[in-house]
Formats: C-alpha cells, sequence, structure tokens
C-alpha cells in the first residue's frame, strides 16, 4: 500500500488525510523543540565534551545555518521528485543523526550530526507544510490545517524548556538529542500511509548554480547576522553580509533568465503572496528580539531564576498557539486581511505597553505586555502561511513554503541582531559615564563587577545598570511598535483591493489563492 493518491481534489478531507496532517505535525513540533532544549543542554555538554569556544559557537549556529541555507533548495527538490519522498528521506536522516549526536564523543563530531539535523530539517519543513496545503483542497479545512501546523512549531518552542528541563534532571544531556529518533520513527511508519505523494511534472535539469548561489548566500546572511549579534560590527560579519547580499542578487539575476527556474520570483508580482512573506518575516524580526531581551530582564533585571522566568513565559506562549489556531477559524466569518490588521494592532498595544516599563522594574507589565504581543503575532504565523500557499501556483507550493520558512529564519536573526543591537546602543549610551569600566558595555558585566564593590556602591551600580538596560528594552519595543504599525497597514491595503485574491471577500475563505494569470505563467499542475 502507497499511502491515497491525489485524485481526490476537490473533497472535503477523510480521516486518513486528517492522520496525514496528524503525522506532518510531528516535523515542525520536533524541530522547534530540538532548538530550544539544546540551549538548556549546553551547559552539561560543555563540561563532558570541553569544546573550545569557537566548537561551542559551532554547535549552537551550525544546525540553524544549514536549516536556513537548504531550505528553498529542499522545497524545490520536494516539488519535482516527491514532498513526501524528501520528507521521509529527512526523517531517516534525522533520525539517525539524533542518535549519533546523543553519543558524540567529541565536538566536531557533534558540530558534524548538528549539521547533518539542519539538512534534514530543511527537507522536511518545507514539503511537509505543502502536503498539509496540497492534501487539504477544501478551503476551510486547509486554513485550519494549516492553523494546527504552525501552533505545532510555536508549541515546539513554547514546551522546549520544560521538556528539556525535564529529561536533563533525570538524564544526561545526549537525552535532549534522542527525542528525535522516538519521533521520526513514527513518521516513517505511519507516514506511507497516510501521506499523499504529490509532484509537479516538471522534468527539467535542477541548475546547480542557482543552488550554490541560494546556499552560500543564506549562509553568508545568517552567519553575518548571527555575528552582529553576538559581537558588534566587526570586518568579518561586515564581509559575511556583503558577500550574501552579492550572491543573493545574482541569485534573483539567475532566476528570471531560466526557463525552470529554482525559485519563480514572478510570484512576488502577487500581492498576497508578497504581504505573507512580509508577515512572516517581520513577524519574526518583532518576536525573536522581544523574547531575547525580556529573557534577560525577567532573569538579570528582575532577578528571576531561568525555571521561574520560563514560568512567567508561559502565559505569553499560550497566547501565542491559541492564537495561531483560533485565527483561521475566525476567518470564516471575518476577512483574513482584517483578522491579520487586527491581531497586529493587539500586538501595537503590546509593544506599546514595553515600551513604558519603569525603571524600578515590573512583572505584571512585562507579562501583560508580552501576552498582547505574542498574542497579536501569533495571528501571523498560519494567515501568512496560507496567503504564502495559496497565492503560489500548487506545483510551487514546496518552493513557497520554503520561501515562508527562510523569512522566518532570517526575520529571527534580523530581529535578534537588529533589535538586540538596539537595546545595546542605548545601555551603552546611557551607562558611558559610569566610572566602572566593565559595567559600560552589558548588564551582564556590571552585575559581575558589582560583586566585587561595597554593599552600597554595588546597589547604585545595579540599579543604575538595571535602568539602562530596562531603557534598551523600552526601545526595542518603540521600535517594534513602528514595525507592526506598518504591519497593520499593509493588511489594511489589501483588505481595501476589491478582491484580495479569493473569497475573502465575502468571508468565507481564509485567503487568496493563485490568480488565473499565476496558473498561466506556472503551467497546468499534473
Amino acid at each position: 500500500m502507497t499511502g491515497p493518491t491525489d485524485d481526490t481534489v476537490g473533497r472535503r478531507a477523510d480521516g486518513r488525510t486528517w492522520a496525514g496532517l496528524g503525522v506532518l505535525a510531528l516535523v515542525p513540533l520536533l524541530l522547534s523543540l530540538d532548538v530550544s532544549v539544546l540551549f538548556l543542554a549546553l551547559p552539561r555538554l560543555s563540561a563532558d565534551l570541553q569544546p573550545s569556544s569557537v566548537e561551542l559557537l559551532w554547535i549552537g549556529d551550525v544546525y540553524p545555518f544549514l536549516l536556513a541555507g537548504s531550505l528553498v533548495t529542499m522545497g524545490s527538490l520536494g516539488d519535482r521528485f516527491g514532498r513526501r519522498r524528501l520528507v521521509l528521506i529527512g526523517a531517516a536522516l534525522f533520525g539517525l543523526a539524533s542518535v549519533v549526536a546523543a553519543y558524540s564523543a567529541g565536538p566536531w563530531m557533534l558540530i558534524v550530526t548538528r549539521g547533518a539535523l539542519g539538512v534534514a530539517g530543511a527537507m522536511m519543513l518545507p514539503n511537509a507544510l505543502a502536503l498539509v496545503t496540497t492534501m487539504f483542497t477544501d478551503a476551510k479545512q486547509r486554513s485550519l490545517a494549516i492553523g494546527v501546523y504552525i501552533s505545532c512549531f510555536m508549541g515546539g518552542t513554547a514546551i522546549g524548556p520544560a521538556v528539556g528541563g525535564l529529561l536533563l534532571d533525570h538524564f544526561w544531556w545526549g537525552s535532549a538529542f534522542l527525542l528525535g529518533a522516538p519521533v521520526m520513527a513514527a513518521l516513517l511508519l505511519v507516514g506511507p500511509f497516510t501521506i499523499p505523494e504529490l509532484r509537479e511534472r516538471q522534468t527539467a535539469t535542477l541548475d546547480v548554480v542557482s543552488i550554490v548561489l541560494s546556499l552560500v548566500a543564506m549562509l553568508a546572511l545568517a552567519h553575518g547576522l548571527k555575528d552582529v549579534a553576538r559581537n558588534g560590527t566587526t570586518t568579518e560579519n561586515v564581509a559575511a553580509l556583503t558577500v550574501g547580499l552579492v550572491l543573493g542578487v545574482l541569485f534573483v539575476r539567475r532566476q528570471f533568465g531560466l526557463r525552470v527556474p529554482l525559485l519563480d520570483l514572478r510570484l512576488f508580482g502577487n500581492r498576497a503572496f508578497t504581504t505573507g512573506v512580509l508577515f512572516m518575516l517581520f513577524g519574526s524580526v518583532v518576536m525573536a528580539g522581544t523574547l531575547l531581551l525580556s529573557s534577560q530582564y525577567l532573569q538579570q533585571v528582575l532577578g528571576l531564576s531561568p525555571g521561574a522566568a520560563g514560568l512567567w513565559s508561559v502565559p505569553a506562549a499560550s497566547g501565542l498557539v491559541l492564537a495561531s489556531l483560533a485565527a483561521p477559524i475566525i476567518t470564516r466569518r471575518f476577512r483574513a486581511p482584517y483578522v491579520m490588521a487586527t491581531g497586529v494592532g493587539v500586538a501595537v498595544i503590546g509593544f506599546l505597553v514595553l515600551s513604558r516599563i519603569g525603571d524600578g522594574g515590573d512583572l505584571a507589565q512585562l507579562v501583560l505586555g508580552l501576552v498582547l504581543v505574542q498574542t497579536g503575532v501569533g495571528v501571523c504565523g498560519p494567515l501568512g502561511t496560507d496567503f504564502v500557499v495559496n497565492a503560489a501556483p500548487e506545483e510551487s507550493t514546496g518552493a513557497a513554503s520554503a520561501l515562508s520558512q527562510t523569512g522566518v529564519e532570517l526575520g529571527s536573526a534580523l530581529g535578534i541582531a537588529g533589535l538586540g543591537t538596539a537595546g545595546s546602543v542605548v545601555y551603552g549610551a546611557t551607562m558611558a559615564g559610569s566610572p566602572v569600566p566593565a559595567a559600560r558595555e552589558t548588564l551582564p558585566g556590571a552585575l559581575d563587577a558589582a560583586g566585587r564593590l561595597d554593599p552600597a556602591a554595588a546597589a547604585e551600580l545595579m540599579a543604575q545598570a538595571r535602568a539602562a538596560f530596562t531603557s534598551g528594552l523600552a526601545t526595542a519595543a518603540a521600535i517594534s511598535a513602528g514595525i507592526t504599525a506598518l504591519l497593520v497597514a499593509a493588511a489594511l491595503s489589501l483588505a481595501r483591493r476589491p478582491d484580495p485574491g479569493t473569497g475573502t471577500g465575502t468571508g468565507t475563505d481564509t485567503g487568496p489563492t493563485a490568480t488565473d494569470e499565476d496558473r498561466e505563467l506556472a503551467g497546468q499542475h499534473r
């Protein structure tokens, strides 16, 4: 038995299709959980493997680098050679690499296996999402399915610290990686019977030059952005960003000259598609930057333990998951652009709340702001994805899904680099006159220096440093409010169109689909 075929197009999903969604939802759940669990495992991992500082950075960075760099290529490969095939190959590789990573005997063994995990994740993510969108042909069911898929991605991030803490309390650091083995085994056992094999009939040879350009450009950009966030502007990261941008331009130029491009950039001529990508990109920017600064605020300004800080993050994470599930349902009664505008409007209010946090620190105000922000931005995930994949021709959904996932990865890096840098600049400017040199650059430096001062001087220094960090957080929140306000305007602009791509004008559908012109350009599916 090879599983369902695609001869049921136009019908409402049956039980086997919903079971297939459950299997595919394991992919984003595991991949997002895997990232958050690693952060908790790093201290024990470092004590056991004794990596150098450079090796430790590669252990953390090689996975997201290769994941982001391979998404477009793997999405296009799935479109040509079979999306289920790529998901199952990726699952097998991910499960095997998870076991090897758990029993790594040295830093470079772990680095190599983490790189394999990144490539395997890139095989699965865009193709799993593309399968979800093609398995569900009813607009309402498809939008709900995308909402479930995206909520699993967000849910994995939310429960990761709790799951990781439980494992590490009872087992060694490698147990954090072993999570992938049974999950991927379940996908390999059940997937062939519940997931259809879908591909386009294109037989054109893949353009190797385009693959190399996209991979190297994404790796260079991801490395440059993450290094800016970590070390500020340096010759190395400026060079990496320059190389990434130049190769990105060459990639774009090459795609317009190919008969069958690796990525059909004409999709950006569809306003709904472009709006969806922008929502995914900038939604990730403000989310990643805010989570970075708020987690530091909880521990270093309010003095909470990591466990307590994680507990106070649960309400906002819950709002994020609930919003991603509710958004597709709400769009059955209201037009999707208006739902998106309302969601990010709520996020604007949340950022304004965060921008007014006082120097003394206010836990209730921070939690309220984060709940509003994450609940509002939670709408962007399923609806932005819905806009992207529905605006693309069916035979290009793998590449389109990869583009939306790439937007998330780049947005996260931009948020950490941009908003993190904004907070650091404000902190540095506020503390420039401090008589303690170590306190002028970072809050941890100030807290460490305070431990060597007399109690009165230490209390004064810590109060000044915490106030400076709070000012940086407030500034980053104000910038985020401006970014999300622009997203509100973008959603309202799309809503003002007489027909933004589909039946969203009636409030019965959830997002735009490909226009007739899009289909004509892309060719007939199957």
